[in-house]
């Protein structure tokens, strides 16, 4: 039988807004009424992702709302649980937790932290995040933290909310099928995901009985009459994800030189047929990000065309 993925919306804050969350709260709103259900924040060294997520989720009911991603460096379990929770209530029970390993070379120099052993502290990582959503509380002590709160540490009408993870590599894949509930790989184009990622994840999860993974494809979209245009700033402004490790391995497993060969940009027949191609390779749900690489008319006309399209099926 035939299923549909659905669609979200990866928001940012338009660079000339004058109120960062007054901004991204127009944005939901516009999404919204467009016809999409769904809107994801990434974390970056600005504004707080977990706490636009909660703002969002409390004033545009109906919404499912999600981070893409949280990094779990520096921040300690405890801290974010709480805040996932607080979002998860804030939304009455429509968030999701996204988190990633983080990078290196940006994490290190920015908060003087060490990032050594990543698959280590992802696990113990969603080992105390799965106790405290699912029970209230954890009694923890890992090889890379501890965590053992004093007080009860859950949050009424927050518990529960669904851990996914930025996860490609297999060490990170196998972690995150036994221990959370999907993954939100990024830039892991059709091939990647069919050949690779999609059944390493199932696998991890089928040997820890859970239940079959959401796998959420991040996949930068413009709908455009100038591709031209689109294209160009995708290639100065992905450029950046070329130098990173884990990316540069999930691109050659895809068979491309850079990022932005992976933007979807084109007329709405093209961009729909590109995105059939990730729900074919295994994606569950399809977040679209990057909207902006046309500018803002091409992004409006980007979500009212994804909003009508409503989902992908496969």
């Amino acid at each position: 039988m035939a299923l549909t993925a659905p669609i979200g919306i990866a928001l940012n804050p338009h660079p000339t807004a004058a109120n960062t969350v007054d901004d991204l709260l127009d944005r939901a709103r516009f999404v919204q009424r467009a016809g999409i259900d769904r809107v994801w924040f990434a974390q970056r060294f600005d504004f707080d992702s977990l706490s636009v997520a909660a703002a969002v989720g409390a004033a545009v009911p109906g919404l499912h709302i999600g981070t893409s991603v949280v990094p779990i460096n520096p921040r300690h379990p405890l801290v974010v649980a709480s805040q996932a929770q607080t979002a998860h209530a804030a939304s009455h029970r429509r968030f999701t937790l996204g988190l990633g390993l983080g990078a290196r070379a940006l994490e290190e120099p920015a908060f003087g932290v060490p990032t050594d052993r990543p698959i280590r502290r992802l696990r113990e990582y969603l080992t105390v995040l799965r106790s405290v959503l699912t029970t209230g509380t954890v009694d923890f002590t890992g090889e890379t933290l501890t965590a053992a709160p004093p007080l009860p540490a859950a949050v009424a009408g927050g518990d529960g909310p669904d851990i996914v993870v930025a996860a490609m590599g297999p060490q990170a894949l196998a972690v995150s099928g036994e221990l959370a509930d999907g993954i939100v790989p990024f830039l892991a184009g059709p091939r990647a995901l069919a050949g690779d990622i999609v059944p390493r994840v199932e696998k991890a999860a089928r040997a820890a009985g859970r239940p079959r993974p959401r796998v959420i494809a991040g996949v930068p979209v413009v709908v455009t009459a100038d591709p031209g245009r689109a294209r160009a700033e995708a290639a100065e402004r992905m450029s950046f994800y070329d130098a990173i490790p884990s990316y540069r391995s999930v691109l050659e497993r895809e068979g491309v030189a850079t990022a932005a060969e992976l933007a979807v940009i084109g007329t709405e027949a093209e961009v729909e047929a590109q995105l059939r191609r990730y729900v074919d390779a295994g994606a569950t749900e399809l977040l679209i990000t990057q909207t902006d690489l046309g500018g803002d008319e091409d992004e409006r006309a980007t979500w009212r065309f994804l909003g009508a399209l409503g989902g992908i099926t496969g």
